[in-house]
């Protein structure tokens, strides 16, 4: 993704946009801030999908039905998504904003500043991203039936480290599952080439231990220094990656302690079976090694060497975000340079959504069918209060209501 200028602040239905980041092929990325009663407000992500893909139906739905999988996800080292909806023609998610880097971009800057990245810190970030990926992994609906969550694009650029020293887990928007209502063509390869798994190169069905070899990639490059599967186009890539030799990392770096070394080779075992079965073993013999090592890492020691790393750019970036709120909450109507529609679709909220999946299929009045209903903003947001109380989605509160006026007609 490339880097956009910024903007005035944009009105986003109950959202402000104060600064698009980045924009890439299927989305835009802003800042966002949600603002509320008696000055509450929040900076949150908005993901606006593009407008050409919001045209097309098959995108629309695989998005939709990826997003509302991804918001089911609640836990501290993934990423949280609040907010599913379509504005106007725009499609979006609310997520989570992270005070932090990214993995793509901690390690060169360490590397730029002639620091070696500790290796208990890549080893106690691998940890968390295993509890992540675990909690993903494990996830069942309401009645117990796995969801059988994949994430499909374990990069360094969707491992974040907070300056609190928190690791998140990102976009588990291209996450499969087998409750999808779009499932991905078969032999469709998602995710980025050089840290897909040999079952992944070779579009078989993926089950958790593809991400598990994902991060094994990851983490070698981080402890090596050096790129596991490399080549001169996407075809020796992958012909690296399903047929290539695995050198041990100690091959590059000598010091690697035999503990370690034994962790990656089973992470990145291609055959599946011989591989960690589950993140959480994985996991386990991180931690295992860590605590026994003379030097363990907490978020603290992570946070204070992130801040250290990033000194140059942290109080340039507290003032950038100072700058945007103040613009955004002083913004008048002539200000703002682009205006949502009154009238919304209804999308309800994430937790809404889920329970509308959940939900076993009606014993009578025939197959259902759906409707969509146009209401102002305002009347929206009072069926959700009211739904809240009652502890029901708005759909079911619509569906009960309409049911019983037609039953008494």
């Amino acid at each position: 993704m490339a880097a956009a200028e910024p903007k005035k602040p944009i009105r986003f239905g109950k959202y402000t946009l104060i600064d698009r980041i980045a924009v890439g092929g299927m989305a835009e990325i802003f800042l966002a801030r949600q603002a509320g009663l008696e000055g509450f407000e929040k900076t949150i992500v908005i993901k606006r999908i593009r407008p050409h893909l919001s045209k097309q139906p098959n995108f629309v739905k695989m998005f939709l039905n990826e997003a509302k999988l991804a918001a089911q996800l609640n836990h501290p080292n993934i990423v949280q998504i609040y907010d599913l909806g379509k504005i106007g023609e725009s499609y979006f998610i609310a997520m989570e904003y992270i005070f932090g880097r990214d993995m793509r971009r901690i390690i060169p800057k360490a590397d730029a500043l002639g620091i070696p990245f500790p290796m208990v810190y890549a080893l106690k970030i691998a940890s968390s991203v295993c509890e992540g990926l675990y909690y993903a992994h494990a996830r069942t609906d309401l009645y117990g039936n796995a969801l059988n969550i994949v994430h499909r694009d374990v990069t360094p650029e969707n491992i974040f480290v907070s300056f609190d020293g928190t690791v998140k887990v990102l976009d588990f928007g291209i996450a499969k599952a087998a409750n999808q209502i779009e499932q991905t063509r078969a032999g469709e390869i998602k995710g980025k080439l050089s840290y897909m798994s040999p079952e992944q190169c070779m579009g078989k069905q993926l089950d958790n231990r593809s991400d598990i070899f994902s991060l094994g990639v990851v983490l070698y490059e981080w402890l090596t220094g050096f790129k596991l599967f490399t080549g001169d186009s996407e075809v020796a890539i992958l012909k690296s990656i399903t047929e290539g030799k695995i050198y041990a990392p100690s091959y590059f770096k000598a010091d690697i302690p035999e503990g370690v070394e034994a962790i990656l080779m089973k992470a990145l075992e291609k055959d599946r079976e011989k591989r960690y079965q589950t993140a959480w073993e994985m996991q386990y013999d991180l931690d295992q090694f860590l605590s026994q090592y003379e030097f363990t890492p907490s978020n603290i020691h992570l946070s204070n060497f992130l801040k250290q790393l990033f000194n140059d750019e942290l109080e340039e970036e507290k003032d950038r975000l100072n700058h945007f709120r103040q613009a955004a909450a002083a913004a008048g109507p002539e200000e703002i340079i682009e205006e949502a529609e009154e009238i919304v679709s209804v999308i309800e909220s994430i937790s809404e959504l889920a329970e509308m999946d959940a939900a076993p299929p009606r014993k009578n009045g025939g197959p259902e069918k759906s409707l969509t209903l146009n209401l102002p903003g305002g009347d929206l947001d009072q069926l959700s209060q009211i739904a809240k109380r009652h502890g029901v989605s708005v759909n079911s509160l619509l569906r009960d209501v309409i049911g019983g006026f037609l039953k008494y007609r």
